[in-house]
């Protein structure tokens, strides 16, 4: 995947300039998008990060959920269900992460049409040597120090909770 070029003036600034002209309020929609293409960004990085282990992030995190599972095995409709996206998605992860030898699909024996994906011995190895490249660029968050780290999780954390990602 080529780089992207770099542009010549700030998008997000720009979209809130003319946002501001036409609708008037500005903040909500600026800092809405500023954390959509941060996401986009971050994004992005840990993909190329991730390319030298045969991995993108999605794959990554499926991983890492099943590491930190008790038994290294959950049920496709909870990877989903925790990484929050479309069963077909799960299904496309885990049948790429197994054809690269880095979890098995086994049948739910608690659930007949149910399928289980359990991580690999090397599907451990590779997660991780992968966490460590993660780790090694700050997750992209170099820019910020460890007390802004810090504000923006309890920031960002009021929005989940707003929105109901999970009880508090």
């Amino acid at each position: 995947m080529p780089k992207p070029l770099r542009l010549r003036f700030d998008p997000v600034a720009r979209a809130q300039q003319l946002w501001r002209e036409r609708w008037g309020a500005d903040d909500s929609m600026a800092a809405a998008t500023s954390i959509m293409r941060v996401q986009q960004l971050l994004i992005a990085r840990y993909d190329e990060a991730l390319r030298a282990h045969g991995l993108t992030f999605a794959r990554y995190e499926a991983l890492v959920l099943l590491t930190f599972s008790r038994t290294g095995q959950l049920p496709l409709s909870k990877i989903g269900e925790r990484l929050m996206v479309h069963p077909t998605s799960v299904t496309n992860i885990v049948q790429r992460l197994e054809q690269a030898g880095l979890v098995e699909r086994t049948p739910n024996p608690r659930d007949g049409r149910g399928t289980l994906a359990g991580i690999t011995a090397e599907g451990r190895r590779v997660v991780q040597l992968a966490t460590g490249d993660l780790v090694g660029l700050d997750f992209g968050l170099e820019a910020l120090d460890g007390a802004e780290r810090g504000q923006l999780f309890t920031l960002l954390r009021k929005v989940r909770v707003a929105a109901s990602d999970f009880t508090d």
